[in-house]
């Protein structure tokens, strides 16, 4: 068997503790999945994972294993990516994360462009809210919204993005709309879980700069902005989202601006990734790319 492929696959094994779930990630059977993994024991002559009924952890051995496995892999990868035809072609495969939101709104529109110009590149999106180690999880690009990036990554800035206080028609009509941020605290709001949950900053411009922070009572939260926006245009109540996400809605009069002349602060569109050293053509194209695309916006 290819002990490269097997490699990929004990590795993935490795990160999502289930035969199951990795055969559904490398669209792969689950016998084939073992069959790898079993290749990988019998070539080491070790076992590298302790299986049970609920779950599939690594042995020492396994521990071991997977360190020079992860090295390996990334190796191929740069091989495969350095060796690519002198015409430029690019080919091999990237992954990505990038928040479901900005996901749905923005990226995967301009991933698909991207793809058009290389058709023997494979790109792979996770989208996720939460941190995830890049190395670990084998993630060549994360794409982040954030006034502090991680500092142990490369940022690269993309783009600003703004937030909007937005309400549904139907709730405005019931409720009432807050004349400034302070009434927030008399209405219903949704709040984000990983961001700002239930403590809103805006500032406004005038003769004398002035700012609040107001304590929201936030009746439902979510890990999603688009899960919020969907709540908010169902009635639910008044949610502070990216504007790249509701300016459609906004348009369509499904969603109305409140408190234009208070502005929450700005955060940025970062490219993340891990070094500079021995970054693959392909990733080097698509971080230009995305540059390229988004360079000058403001959401």
């Amino acid at each position: 068997m290819d002990r490269l492929t097997a490699m990929r696959v004990f590795a993935d094994v490795a990160q999502t503790g289930s035969f199951t779930a990795s055969s559904e990630r490398l669209t792969m059977s689950r016998a084939m999945v073992t069959r790898y993994v079993a290749h990988m024991e019998q070539w080491l002559g070790a076992r590298l994972l302790q299986r049970s009924t609920r779950s599939v952890t690594l042995t020492d051995a396994g521990e071991q294993c997977l360190r020079r496995c992860l090295q390996m892999l990334a190796l191929a990868a740069e091989v495969e990516q350095e060796t690519a035809p002198a015409n430029g072609e690019l080919r091999g495969q990237l992954r990505l994360t990038c928040s479901m939101s900005f996901g749905y709104a923005q990226l995967a529109p301009v991933l698909g462009d991207f793809l058009a110009l290389h058709p023997r590149l494979k790109l792979d999106l996770n989208v996720s809210e939460g941190a995830l180690n890049l190395v670990a999880e084998r993630i060549d690009l994360a794409i982040r919204i954030s006034a502090d990036p991680d500092p142990a990554l490369i940022a690269r800035p993309l783009a600003i993005c703004e937030s909007l206080l937005v309400a549904s028609p139907a709730y405005l009509e019931r409720a009432g709309s807050p004349e400034e941020p302070r009434d927030l605290q008399d209405h219903r709001c949704l709040g984000h879980a990983n961001f700002g949950r239930s403590e809103w900053h805006f500032a406004r411009e005038s003769n004398e700069a002035r700012e609040q922070v107001v304590d929201v009572p936030t009746q439902f939260t979510a890990n999603d902005a688009t899960a919020l926006m969907a709540a908010a245009e169902a009635g639910a109540g008044i949610a502070l989202l990216p504007a790249y996400l509701v300016r459609p809605l906004l348009q369509a009069g499904r969603l109305e601006l409140l408190l234009p002349a208070w502005q929450p602060p700005a955060l940025t569109v970062y490219a993340l990734y891990a070094s500079r050293k021995h970054m693959a053509p392909a990733l080097r194209a698509l971080l230009d790319f995305l540059v390229r695309r988004f360079e000058g916006q403001l959401w």
